[in-house]
């Protein structure tokens, strides 16, 4: 089954469209980071990332992946708007010694990512859990992050959608 694509009048098939979703929860994160460390707008920063980086060519021949544009826009708006709901579950997720404003900023836009995306959307919690460790992954891809997203994910999961295990 395949769904319209808008921009070019062509079908997009299933795998496409969940390419296009991981990648917009991976811009996404980018994105909190970046609104973090520089104060921008989120929409001063999705213009940005629509303009430059949403199938951008970086180098010759190399080409950022297309992302899912109405996902990027919700998980921004919603991590933006429950930021202190979610940061009060992820708080409750992490070791009491080390309270959100001590993790990685990186780690804290990714929890914000998901933590959005759990509370706000109907995605089965598995999904997001499975979808953000892919994210960690690709950010740590040596370190033992992805195993502590998984934990903090999975504590967030069961607190946010705990119909959804």
């Amino acid at each position: 089954m395949t769904t319209p694509d808008l921009e070019n009048n062509g079908p997009v098939s299933g795998n496409q469209k969940r390419k296009m979703r991981s990648a917009a929860r991976l811009y996404a994160v980018q994105a909190l980071f970046q609104m973090e460390h520089s104060n921008q707008t989120v929409d001063a920063v999705c213009a940005e990332f629509l303009e430059h980086r949403f199938g951008a060519e970086v180098d010759e021949g190399v080409d950022m992946a297309e992302g899912d544009v109405d996902l990027f826009r919700t998980l921004l708006e919603d991590s933006v708007n429950w930021q202190a709901r979610i940061d009060q579950m992820t708080d409750r997720a992490l070791v009491a010694k080390w309270p959100i404003a001590r993790i990685d900023p990186t780690l804290r836009a990714l929890f914000r990512a998901a933590g959005a995306e759990m509370t706000q959307s109907d995605t089965p919690p598995r999904v997001v859990i499975m979808e953000y460790v892919d994210v960690a992954k690709a950010f740590y891809p040596d370190g033992k992050e992805a195993k502590f997203v998984n934990a903090v994910l999975d504590h967030m999961a069961h607190e946010a959608k705990p119909e959804g295990f």
